[in-house]
């Protein structure tokens, strides 16, 4: 497009569309896509936009797009989503993750629209001290408890799908999305 040769820039366009629906993992009730590139060195400009495009081409086809990003504010920072409904953070049980959670509010509510946003702390240990983790317009969906079978799936190679219906994860999260009004 650059060149001005729109053409191919389209051909191209339609040739990434059809990739992005090849490279689903399907499932019943769901899809899955891994994107992404390792951590290198160097400007991520160009896979951030390109980032932005999947996931407006996927949130056309879909009930619901999660996008689990890595820890911290930079998906938000490089505006990789501009709009969501529900902007759902996780962390732990830590006074670090406290802070985070309230540095992502703040950049958020600069940066880009939601209509909910709400935390999961997750793997708590010390259930005496959850009261204590109140971040200010952030509400808490969720307290999830270390869970021993999550761990032993995690060992064994597992997946989460494997985890049994009374799994101390699987219920803070029904949990977690029941409070957000997604269940």
């Amino acid at each position: 497009m650059e060149n001005g040769e729109t053409r191919e820039a389209l051909e191209l366009l339609s040739e990434a569309r059809f990739r992005i629906f090849d490279a689903l993992v399907e499932m019943p009730g769901f899809a899955f896509l891994a994107i992404g590139r390792p951590e290198s060195s160097g400007c991520y400009c160009k896979v951030n936009s390109y980032l932005k495009e999947v996931i407006s081409i996927l949130a056309n086809s879909f009930d619901y797009v999660v996008i689990d990003g890595e820890a911290g504010i930079e998906q938000i920072q490089r505006r990789v989503m501009e709009k969501v409904t529900h902007l759902i953070l996780v962390t732990d049980q830590s006074k670090k993750g406290a802070q985070v959670i309230a540095t992502i509010k703040q950049v958020a509510d600069e940066l880009i629209a939601y209509d909910r946003i709400g935390v999961i702390v997750n793997r708590v240990t010390n259930p005496e001290l959850v009261g204590e983790f109140q971040t200010p317009g952030v509400e808490i969906l969720s307290f999830i408890p270390a869970d021993s079978a999550f761990a032993a799936n995690d060992i064994m190679g597992r997946s989460v799908l494997e985890l049994p219906a009374d799994s101390l994860m699987l219920k803070g999260v029904q949990e977690a999305l029941q409070n957000i009004d997604i269940l």
